[in-house]
């Protein structure tokens, strides 16, 4: 066995265990945060493909997580839930015949449902690049939460979907992510990813070498829309209810933020950047609360933690401009230092 291949299994190994043994030795609280991390490692290396594999600047994976979590949303609630539920307007009757009780068939759906859309969307914004394709995709994030908001019959409008069975937990998030991390990997160091990379560097010239770059970036996007599902599905049933403000322009900005700091286009860069975004965040909940330094009772200040943390930030990508990790993964700074 390689050691490329024996160090992958090392770190599965190691997140296996994690997963299987954490849930003994973190609160409800710390398991809370942790299903969340795994979740955004989700969004987080999916985004990455489209954003930081590939390329393209694009700003609509708000669109798809809201995408997957309602669909998953309204499949796994039982008619008469939604009977209850709907009190704006009465549920359409195709939502109403839609049910399963399967989270796993409810997670697959949310997650085909935003990549079916992604294909259709793909011949519409990939006609524009740069900037442009960043305008488009950002309108269509915007769109599908002022479609929640006015399909009442469909989504309960601004009040959304709530009561939704808790399935999410640390065996589902975390395998997810695995899984996720799995797929994205093999994809990337495929002759796929190496097709994706050559179109970040030089899309003339990769298409003047042969590479069809429309179908290589609509691969990427229906991957990463596909993920991005899958993740809405699961932070649906973490929090137990789906509604438009939650899938606003602030959680695309959210992984933006993750996948920069980690490194544009490294993997382990965007696991990475998961973890300190969110989990910081989290640790540094402290800051809001009165403390006692040296003697002397501070008020709380509500938000302190955020500015802190945004200085935290400015700090980072003061001295590593290019992300933590910069382009590269984890691994490859070992093999560097193997050689020396």
């Amino acid at each position: 066995m390689s050691k490329n291949k024996f160090a992958h299994f090392a770190f599965l190994a190691l997140a296996l265990l994690f997963i299987v043994f954490s849930p003994n030795f973190f609160s409800d609280y710390g398991n809370q945060i942790l299903n969340n991390i795994a979740i955004f490692i989700i969004l987080a290396v999916s985004y990455n493909l489209i954003n930081g594999v590939t390329g393209q600047f694009s700003l609509e994976p708000n669109g798809f997580v809201a995408v997957g979590a309602y669909a998953a949303a309204l499949i796994l609630l039982s008619s008469d839930n939604k009977i209850d539920q709907f009190v704006l307007e009465d549920p359409s009757s195709f939502i109403l015949a839609f049910h399963s009780s399967s989270f796993i068939f409810a997670l697959f759906m949310g997650g085909l449902l935003a990549a079916l859309l992604a294909l259709l969307l793909s011949f519409a914004v990939f006609r524009v690049r740069g900037d442009y394709l960043a305008i488009v995709t950002l309108g269509f994030g915007i769109i599908i939460k002022l479609l929640a908001i006015n399909f009442p019959s469909i989504t309960n409008g601004s009040l959304g979907l709530n009561d939704l069975p808790r399935h999410s937990n640390l065996y589902y998030t975390g395998g997810a992510a695995i899984i996720a991390v799995i797929l994205i990997l093999n994809l990337v160091y495929s002759k796929y990813g190496r097709a994706m990379r050559a179109i970040r560097d030089d899309e003339d010239a990769a298409s003047a070498m042969g590479i069809n770059a429309f179908w290589i970036k609509t691969l990427a996007f229906c991957t990463s829309a596909f993920l991005e599902g899958v993740g809405g599905g699961l932070l649906a049933c973490l929090l137990a209810s789906v509604s438009p403000e939650q899938f606003d322009f602030l959680l695309t900005f959210q992984l933006l933020i993750i996948i920069v700091l980690g490194g544009l286009g490294s993997t382990s860069g965007a696991i990475l950047g998961a973890f300190l975004v969110i989990g910081g965040a989290e640790w540094l909940r402290f800051l809001d609360e009165s403390m006692n330094i040296f003697g002397y009772e501070t008020p709380a200040m509500p938000g302190f933690r955020m500015v802190v943390f945004s200085l935290i930030l400015i700090l980072v990508m003061l001295f590593a401009r290019k992300g933590l990790l910069g382009d590269k993964e984890i691994l490859d700074f070992f093999k560097k230092r193997n050689k020396k």
